[in-house]
C-alpha cells in the first residue's frame, strides 16, 4: 500500500475547503487536471471516495469527512516547522512591484504564502500599472518586479506568455463594414500601440469609444458589448469572443509576463521569493 504523503493531503485539504475542484487548484496554484489527478490518487490509496459531486462542486464523503481533520493536523505541522527553519534562515527587507491587473489573484496569493512562512522579511508590495516598473528598478525604487512585454530582453525572465487576441461580448456582433468601436489602454504601454497599429491594417474606419488604466476596465466594455478590446486569451471567459478575421483585424503578438530583481537589493529575501514565484508559475502538478 502506498503512502500518503503531505502533497496529497495538501490537495485534499484546499479542495474540501474550496467545494470544488477548480477552485482548490487555484490555492495551491495547480491545473485542473493535475489537482483531479491527486485527488483520483489520493482515492486509489484510500480504497475510497473522498469527495461526492454536488452541482458544479463538491461535497465530502464519509471517508472525506473522517480524513479532514487530519490532513489539516498534519499540513498544519508541517507548515509550522516550515516557518521555524524560514524564520531561521530568511530575513530582511524587499521592495516588490506586481501588475494590477495580469495574474494579480495568482500573485497576491503567491506574496501571501511567503509572508506566511517568512514571516522575517518585511515585504513592501506595489500593485499599479507596471510601465513604470523597469524605471523604479533601475533607480532602486524596487527590489523586484513583474510586469508584462512583447519582447523580453536578456534580463527579464519570462514567468508566463499569453497570446492576445481581439475580443467581443458573446452577445454582440460587429458589421465589418461599419466604424468600429473599439477599448482600449489609455495610458502609454505596447498593448495600446500593438492595436492601433493592428486597428490600422484596417483600412476601414474605427473609433476609440471607451480608454481604461486597467485590463479589467477593458474587459468590463467588451463584456458590455460597447466595443471590442485587445486581450489576453487568459482574460477570455464563456462570456467573450475572439474576433479578428472576420473584421479584418490583423494577427497580434503573444504577451511575456517577466520577473526582474535588483542587484542591489537584500540577496535571500529576494532569492527566496524568486523561488516562490518560479515553482507557483512552472509547477505543472
Amino acid at each position: 500500500m502506498d503512502d500518503l504523503d503531505s502533497d496529497l493531503l495538501r490537495t485534499f485539504v484546499a479542495v474540501a475547503e474550496a467545494g470544488s475542484v477548480t477552485e482548490g487548484a487555484a490555492r495551491i496554484y495547480r491545473s485542473q487536471s493535475a489537482t483531479s489527478l491527486q485527488v483520483k490518487r489520493l482515492e486509489t490509496i484510500l480504497g475510497q471516495s473522498v469527495f461526492e459531486r454536488h452541482g458544479r462542486g463538491v461535497v465530502l464523503s464519509d471517508t472525506g469527512r473522517r480524513l479532514l481533520p487530519v490532513a489539516r493536523e498534519v499540513t498544519a505541522r508541517l507548515d509550522a516547522v516550515l516557518r521555524d527553519i524560514s524564520q531561521d534562515a530568511v530575513a530582511g527587507k524587499l521592495r516588490l512591484g506586481i501588475p494590477d491587473d495580469h495574474g494579480r489573484s495568482k500573485l497576491a496569493q503567491i506574496i501571501a504564502a511567503f509572508a506566511h512562512n517568512h514571516p522575517k522579511v518585511e515585504l513592501d508590495v506595489t500593485c499599479a500599472l507596471s510601465t513604470d516598473f523597469p524605471e523604479a528598478l533601475d533607480k532602486g525604487a524596487l527590489d523586484l518586479a513583474i510586469y508584462e512585454v512583447e519582447q523580453p530582453k536578456k534580463h527579464e525572465e519570462v514567468l508566463f506568455e499569453d497570446p492576445t487576441c481581439w475580443a467581443s461580448s458573446a452577445h454582440r456582433s460587429f458589421i465589418a463594414d461599419k466604424t468600429l468601436p473599439v477599448a482600449l489602454f489609455d495610458h502609454a504601454c505596447w498593448w495600446r500601440d500593438v492595436a492601433i497599429a493592428s486597428l490600422k491594417t484596417l483600412g476601414k474606419p474605427y473609433r476609440i469609444v471607451y480608454s481604461s488604466q486597467s485590463v479589467s476596465g477593458v474587459i468590463s466594455a467588451v463584456e458590455a458589448g460597447i466595443a471590442v478590446g485587445l486581450l489576453g486569451r487568459s482574460s477570455l471567459h464563456s462570456g467573450l469572443s475572439i474576433v479578428g478575421n472576420e473584421l479584418g483585424l490583423r494577427s497580434t503578438p503573444t504577451s511575456k509576463l517577466v520577473m526582474v530583481g535588483n542587484e542591489l537589493a537584500d540577496v535571500e529575501p529576494l532569492s527566496a521569493m524568486k523561488t516562490a514565484i518560479r515553482a507557483a508559475f512552472s509547477s505543472k502538478l
